[in-house]
């Protein structure tokens, strides 16, 4: 790349110290031939002749001028410093280019050559040595210049390639105990802000992703053990008492009773489970329609207010309007749902729970359900959006730890997430959504 910049600069360069020279060198010869000329026709051809003797006799080594030659018509030669008219000039008038044979030698010139009246000829030309050495000069110097770009280049590039290997062979071996099983282990990274570091650092981030889901698996996997293990024994106890003791039909039909609720148990677990997978994987996305939010949320109020009378808790639903967005309105139903669900079961007796549904300035719009209960401590709110996750408040009361982690999952399905504050006294569980 160096290289062609260097080209690209130096062409332009020699491009235009040719013009510039040939241009300066081709108006001086004019002028010099047009004063003889005025001088053959002012004072006659002795009084020309004399001038280019004096001319040549003072003129230095190094002078510009290296060639003067005055002829008659017959081409004898009537005053210069040739001896005779060079063949390598032709008669033909104009500027004309040969190497003529001087006292100091044969040089390379450019010469004009001009008819006078009378028929006399004058011919005059200067040495372009000079040039060509300054030319050879200059390209010596870019070669120079060329090579000196090569070898800092190549220099350069090695050790770019060997500061490069040794942080690739640093990856390499990270990865390898990746590989192996140690997702503790991160690439390592460097300083700065180069784009290496930047790629280190987002696959770092990814590691983070793959041990945390890693690490979600295995708790899921021991608490789908734990949860399934109990209703499942319980079931294979029941019926295995029905088997053994054989009892009337009415204590079967209860015991079978109990069996079904048992299966239901194992059902919702895994239908809930099933849920979770498909939100995940996002393909609800595709399906998602113009939804009215604050619509959503008042529907599912409505809905649990039969059983907010039961318990004598007052449920109560406030909105600033329509909520517009795009989403999926079952599965938004759902997480509201769960919300004012979960509220119900930790208000106090006889205590509130309210449902409110508005826009925030920066456009997102909130669903927040808040009751009266225990609330939850700031250590354990991370923790209850775990799937299977149960603090201790909640484990006299019937479920499996999956509420919250849905309603997170839809949060986050739809842009948004979900946020855990306290509300002195209680919970206040907030579905942002994005719009």
């Amino acid at each position: 790349m160096s290289l062609v910049v260097l080209t690209l600069f130096a062409t332009p360069l020699l491009y235009a110290w040719h013009n510039t020279i040939e241009q300066s060198r081709t108006e001086r010869l004019q002028s010099e031939a047009r004063n003889m000329a005025d001088l053959f026709a002012s004072h006659g051809a002795d009084a020309l002749a004399t001038a280019i003797e004096s001319r040549v006799g003072g003129q230095l080594e190094d002078a510009e001028i290296t060639i003067l030659l005055f002829t008659d018509p017959a081409l004898a030669k009537l005053a210069g410093n040739l001896p005779a008219w060079p063949r390598e000039v032709p008669l033909s008038t104009g500027m004309h280019a040969a190497s003529i044979d001087v006292r100091k030698g044969v040089v390379r010139a450019v010469l004009i050559h001009q008819v006078l009246p009378g028929g006399y000829h004058l011919l005059l030309g200067r040495d372009v040595g000079r040039f060509e050495k300054l030319e050879a000069l200059f390209m010596s110097a870019l070669a120079g210049a060329a090579g000196m770009v090569l070898l800092l280049g190549v220099a350069g590039g090695l050790l770019v390639r060997r500061t490069l290997l040794s942080k690739v062979h640093d990856i390499n071996q990270a990865a390898a105990a990746i590989m192996q099983g140690n997702l503790a282990h991160r690439l390592p990274a460097y300083g700065g802000e180069s784009e290496l570091n930047t790629l280190v650092e987002t696959q770092n981030r990814m590691l983070d992703q793959i041990e945390h889901l890693f690490e979600g698996i295995r708790n899921v996997s021991n608490a789908i053990a734990h949860d399934l293990r109990t209703p499942l024994a319980e079931l294979r106890s029941r019926l295995e008492e029905l088997s053994v003791t054989r009892p009337r039909p009415e204590q079967t039909f209860a015991e079978i009773d109990s069996a079904i609720a048992d299966v239901d148990r194992v059902m919702g677990i895994f239908n809930a489970l099933l849920r979770l997978a498909e939100i995940d994987s996002g393909t609800r996305r595709s399906g998602f329609i113009a939804v009215d939010a604050a619509a959503v949320a008042g529907e599912a109020a409505e809905f649990y207010q039969p059983v907010a009378e039961l318990q004598g808790v007052a449920l109560s639903f406030a909105s600033s309007g329509a909520l517009p967005l795009a989403g999926d309105p079952l599965l938004l139903a759902q997480a509201v749902g769960n919300l004012i669900d979960n509220a119900l079961k930790y208000a106090q007796k006889r205590g509130t729970v309210t449902v409110d549904a508005s826009r925030r300035a920066d456009g997102t719009v909130v669903i927040s359900v808040s009751d009266d209960g225990p609330g939850i401590p700031d250590e354990e709110k991370h923790k209850v959006l775990e799937r299977f996750y149960r603090g201790d408040a909640s484990r006299s009361t019937p479920g499996v730890g999956l509420g919250l982690s849905l309603v997170a999952a839809v949060a986050k399905l739809h842009g948004g997430a979900l946020e855990l504050t306290d509300n002195h006294p209680g919970l206040r569980a907030t579905l942002v959504l994005a719009s």
